[in-house]
C-alpha cells in the first residue's frame, strides 16, 4: 500500500477532529478526495496519488469520515455508509476544502467516488468555498442537497450499466443532468457504455473486489477518458 506517500494530519471542526490524509506538493491547487462506501482504504487512496500526480500537479486530501473505520465486504460497507450522518460529513468536507486553502492551495476542488461521489455533488450545493467538483457514480438524496441549487461547476461520470438504482444508474445520472441544467452551472454528465459501477477502480485487489460484486467489465479506454476530462476540468477550474 502507499500509506509512506501520505502525510496524516488533523483536522479540527466544531467539536469533532478527524484525520486526514495528504499527498502532493504544497503550493498546488487543492482537491479533497472523497471516499467510497468502503472508507479510507486502498483505492483511494490510489485515486488520490493519481490526481496527485496529474498536471499540473494537485494536491489531494482525504477526509476519513468514517473516523478509522474500513468496511471489508459490502454488508460491512453498507452498514457503514447507512451509519454516516451526511450532513456531518458535509462539514467534514468543508473543513477539508479550508484546511487546503488555509495551506497553500488557492483553488480548491471536491471529487469522490460511489458515496463520495453523492456528496462531491452535495458539496457544491452545501460548501461555498468549492472552485470546482467532479463526481463520480453517486447522487445526492433530495434530503441532502438539490442539485438544481449547485453553485460550483459540476462534472459528473456514470457507468452505462451501473444498477444502484436511483443512485448511480442511467436514471439517476439523467435526473442529474436536468437538475444540473436548471442550477445555471457549468456542467458535463458523462454516461460510458459497457461500464458497471466504480469502474475507476482498476488496482488489482480493486478488480477483483469488482468481480465479487459481479462487476466484470474492464475499459482501459473509458477509465483513461475519464481521467483526462477530469484532468481537464480541475485544472481549468483550479489554476
Amino acid at each position: 500500500m502507499a500509506d509512506s506517500a501520505f502525510k496524516k494530519i488533523q483536522i479540527q471542526r466544531d467539536d469533532t477532529t478527524f484525520d486526514a490524509y495528504v499527498v502532493g506538493k504544497d503550493d498546488a491547487p487543492g482537491i479533497v478526495v472523497i471516499q467510497e462506501w468502503w472508507g479510507v482504504d486502498f483505492e483511494i487512496k490510489n485515486h488520490a496519488i493519481k490526481i496527485s500526480q496529474l498536471e499540473p500537479g494537485f494536491k489531494a486530501l482525504i477526509p476519513d469520515l468514517y473516523r478509522g473505520k474500513v468496511g471489508l465486504d459490502t454488508a460491512e460497507a453498507q452498514h457503514l455508509m447507512d451509519g454516516l450522518d451526511w450532513p456531518g460529513a458535509i462539514k467534514d468536507i468543508r473543513a477539508s476544502v479550508n484546511w487546503l486553502k488555509s495551506n497553500g492551495s488557492k483553488k480548491v476542488g471536491v471529487t469522490g467516488m460511489c458515496m463520495g461521489g453523492a456528496l462531491a455533488i452535495a458539496s457544491s450545493v452545501l460548501v461555498p468555498e468549492v472552485d470546482a467538483v467532479v463526481g463520480f457514480y453517486g447522487t445526492p438524496s433530495s434530503e441532502l442537497a438539490d442539485p438544481a441549487q449547485a453553485k460550483a461547476p459540476i462534472q459528473a461520470h456514470f457507468g452505462e450499466l451501473d444498477n444502484f438504482v436511483g443512485f448511480s444508474d442511467v436514471t439517476a445520472a439523467k435526473k442529474l443532468e436536468e437538475q444540473l441544467k436548471a442550477s445555471g452551472v457549468a456542467n458535463e454528465v458523462h454516461i460510458y457504455s459497457g461500464n458497471g459501477h466504480a469502474f475507476l477502480n482498476r488496482s488489482p485487489e480493486g478488480v477483483s473486489r469488482r468481480k465479487s460484486m459481479g462487476l466484470s467489465d474492464e475499459d482501459e479506454a473509458a477509465v483513461e477518458l475519464a481521467w483526462s476530462r477530469f484532468n481537464s476540468w480541475m485544472k481549468h477550474y483550479l489554476a
